[in-house]
């Protein structure tokens, strides 16, 4: 069983930053890939940004050159720095966590972004 809990959403302008931090805990030794996903209300969950254990990255379009995603694995944390955020990035953003030998994605509580224009 692995648990995720995400910190650093907020209410910023438009142009401003944030930083989401996702702490796991429970089976860490098993979590491979992790990542930020959002939704927007009426909308289906988007990937935002994944990482793996080794530091590849990957992120949405939307938000290539303004969100970088990256990993602490002494800490066994995920962070997401989001600058120059957009009204359109507002949603609640949640913390993945795949353990693939079981074939099973964990999900964080979600934390909420809203940018103001």
């Amino acid at each position: 069983q692995v648990r995720l809990v995400e910190s650093g959403g907020g209410l910023v302008q438009a142009g401003g930053s944030l930083r989401l931090a996702c702490a796991a805990s429970g089976s860490i030794f098993s979590i491979g890939a992790m990542g930020w996903y959002r939704q927007a209300p009426a909308n289906q969950r988007d990937l935002v940004a994944t990482i793996t254990t080794g530091g590849s990255t990957n992120y949405a379009d939307s938000v290539k050159g303004r969100f970088t995603i990256s990993r602490d694995n002494a800490k066994d944390t995920v962070y997401l720095q989001m600058n120059s955020l957009k009204p359109e990035d507002t949603a609640v953003y949640y913390c993945s966590a795949l353990v693939a030998v079981i074939s099973t994605r964990y999900w964080g509580q979600g934390t909420q972004v809203t940018v103001s224009s």
